[in-house]
């Protein structure tokens, strides 16, 4: 039974009311039950292997005690405290479905934020790491010669990892050994267990492992405006150096006092620490010392020159996690104590993946003037192990910022397939890049023919991948032992579909999308007094309520460019020549009205929603608020009469609009005006109309 604590509170709302009204059972995507490709197996692990995931059974023995629930739903105090967790977990099942699919940045941001509600506690602590991120790289990205996305990459990155931890019997029995979990396999139990463990730390080494990067890409900047060629790469023009960064790597006391528990010894800084849990675990392999590794990373921001002028952004990305587990677990000095669990082993064995996946270990460890040394192996270190393997397949579906690689042809999308316990990639190219493909194959065979003479022809990343040379296979087998999952690349093409990211005119700040969602939270219990209201009054209305409805919020904001593209209209926080839209008409509320009632209705059906009214039947106890007692009633049997169930086709819903009662389709035509006084005043975003346009112009939905 996948979602346990769901079909435990179906169990008691059928003996208590006498019929099957539900929590369903959540349905798992189509195909993915058996599919050995990206999705399926990325979803089958969520759905399957990490049931009772973040449960506390000690809570759950509170609840049956007192009779009260400790879980929250639309509110809080609404459903048990496990079945939380089992609709958290749902959700991010639903929206890294939801990013495969479309591989859209805007979805990315919907899986972090989800990991880090459900495993940091709260988004709004971490908001600037994680949006900071997709924000800098596409203002200041295209200023360089080289650069792609890292942000839906590492989406991605995390998504390969858990395929390859559902596919893969030996990386499966490599991470469990390495974790003293049971590795016969035949314990459910222990078997969830290591799930779970798993998901929490490669998640929080996958997704992080490159938020260090405006640390780089500032470093480059300044490089790329005194460009020179790259032999002479630092010698002759300006670099930036990184200073006081003993506000970022000094230890505070109490985190000198909880890695003293955990190792039996003290660390003054990040460096000292994270070169010791490395030595530990591949010193002796790779036959370097403690000392030798800390002097290396003191050197990494102060010392470009010494690391043939790069700025390593592993190195930072590390950093910049390591605070953030600090402050979400409470554990800076000044917080007052950990607010939830304490740091383990386990969380600095993430900081060092992340600080090993890029130049640390390639040209520090792995391949020093002696020469090259072992591979790593899953066996060593399987978080690191993990990170450099995906990290390196992850080159499809990647925006191109730089200059220089906006000309390079790159895989638009990938097939993998990982049955057998091998992993088969077929990259796949824009077939009208075909011209492009022709030329170089012609270049080499020509090269070819002339006896090789010179440097052979490129086309990155396509002549990595296809040359007879194979060196994409070949750079990653030098990195990373595969014998435990055989790789296979090959390249094709194929037509592109650039409909899937749902692209439109508005545009904003990605910084912008969190705080939209809490104005749209806000549309009703505000309305007519928008003024008197201040952001952190925004900010406690919605931390109020559970993921799955602050999802709800934030996708219908990622829905509105399709609803104001309806009604001719966009939104921007710049300014433009064009007429600010001071409030909707109803007619515009009138087509956006059916398109969010859809909206909603797919969403309540993904969520495992049903059709039913009972929770409005059923007579209420006495001495109770009837009104709140119907909500909870509501949200523990998860049926809502405005639901839909079986196939939902848009005609079928669209005529469900028109059945509805005149409160509900006014519940969809929201105070949308309200909602606008909000985001200009703590937002910055304004909706313009294009100009030359009539209402009797606008197209109905």
């Amino acid at each position: 039974m996948a979602y346990t604590a769901l079909e435990k509170m179906r169990r008691f709302n059928a003996d208590k009311y006498g019929c099957d009204v539900g929590p369903m059972q959540p349905a798992l995507c189509d195909g993915a039950s058996d599919g050995y490709d990206l999705k399926s197996a990325a979803l089958r692990f969520l759905h399957e292997r990490c049931e009772n995931l973040r449960f506390d059974m000690q809570i759950e023995e509170e609840e049956a005690r007192t009779g009260c629930w400790r879980g929250t739903s639309r509110g809080p105090g609404q459903i048990p405290y496990n079945m939380q967790m089992d609709i958290n977990r749902l959700c991010l099942e639903r929206e890294l479905e939801r990013f495969i699919n479309s591989g859209a940045t805007q979805d990315a941001f919907n899986v972090y934020y989800c990991f880090l509600e459900i495993f940091l506690g709260s988004y709004g602590k971490s908001n600037r790491m994680v949006e900071l991120l997709s924000e800098y790289e596409a203002n200041g990205s295209s200023l360089l010669m080289k650069h792609r996305d890292h942000y839906s990459h590492s989406v991605y990155v995390f998504a390969l990892g858990l395929a390859i931890y559902e596919t893969n019997d030996n990386f499966r029995r490599a991470f469990n050994t390495f974790y003293h979990f049971d590795v016969q396999g035949d314990d459910p139990e222990q078997n969830h267990a290591a799930a779970n463990f798993f998901l929490k730390y490669w998640g929080l080494t996958s997704l992080f492992h490159d938020i260090g990067y405006p640390f780089e890409l500032t470093f480059e900047q300044v490089m790329a405006y005194f460009r020179t060629d790259d032999e002479t790469r630092g010698r002759n023009n300006p670099y930036v150096v990184y200073r006081n960064m003993e506000s970022m790597t000094k230890l505070s006391p109490r985190a000198r006092e909880r890695f003293e528990q955990i190792y039996d010894r003290r660390f003054d800084s990040v460096e000292a620490l994270l070169a010791h849990d490395v030595t530990h675990k591949l010193g002796a392999t790779y036959g370097f010392t403690e000392d030798y590794l800390a002097g290396l990373l003191k050197k990494k921001t102060s010392s470009p020159e010494d690391f043939a002028y790069y700025m390593d952004h592993a190195f930072f990305s590390a950093l910049r996690l390591y605070h953030e587990l600090m402050d979400a677990m409470g554990i800076d000095e000044d917080d007052g104590g950990a607010r939830s669990e304490a740091l383990q082993s386990a969380h600095v064995d993430a900081l060092s993946a992340i600080l090993l996946h890029y130049v640390v270990y390639r040209y520090s460890i792995a391949f020093c003037d002696e020469g090259t040394k072992p591979r790593l192996t899953m066996d060593m270190f399987p978080l690191a192990w993990l990170l450099i393997l995906c990290d390196e397949l992850q080159c499809w579906d990647r925006t191109a910022y730089g200059r220089d690689s906006r000309t390079e042809l790159a895989p638009m999308g990938v097939e993998f397939d990982f049955d057998n316990n091998r992993l088969i990639a077929r990259y796949l190219y824009d077939e009208e890049e075909q011209d492009k493909i022709d030329d170089y194959l012609w270049k080499f065979v020509a090269w070819k023919q002339a006896g090789k003479p010179g440097k052979a022809p490129e086309l990155k990343a396509y002549s990595d991948m296809a040359d007879e040379n194979k060196s994409f296979v070949r750079d990653i087998e030098m990195l990373v032992d595969t014998t435990g999952i055989p790789l296979t690349v090959v390249c094709d093409i194929a037509p592109v579909n650039r409909g899937v990211k749902h692209v439109y005119l508005s545009d904003s700040s990605f910084l912008h999308l969190y705080d939209f969602a809490m104005a749209l939270n806000a549309r009703y219990a505000f309305e007519g007094h928008e003024d008197e209201v201040d952001s952190a009054t925004l900010e406690k209305a919605f931390a109020a309520m559970s993921l799955e409805y602050k999802l709800s919020n934030i996708n219908q904001v990622k829905s509105f460019s399709r609803y104001l593209n309806a009604i001719h209209c966009f939104y921007t926080d710049r300014p433009v020549d064009y007429d600010m839209l001071s409030a909707f008409t109803t007619e515009q509320i009138r087509i956006i009205a059916p398109m969010e009632h859809e909206r909603w209705v797919r969403e309540r059906q993904a969520m495992g929603w049903r059709y039913g009214d009972l929770y409005e039947r059923i007579p209420a106890p006495d001495g109770v608020d009837e009104n709140a007692w119907r909500k909870m009633l509501r949200e523990q049997m998860r049926c809502h009469k405005h639901a839909m169930d079986g196939e939902l086709t848009k005609e079928r819903i669209l005529r469900r609009v028109d059945e509805l009662s005149s409160d509900g389709k006014n519940k969809d035509r929201m105070p949308f005006n309200s909602m606008l006084k909000l985001i200009k005043k703590f937002d910055g975003l304004r909706i313009y109309r294009f100009s030359g346009r009539t209402e009797q112009e606008d197209i109905a939905y």
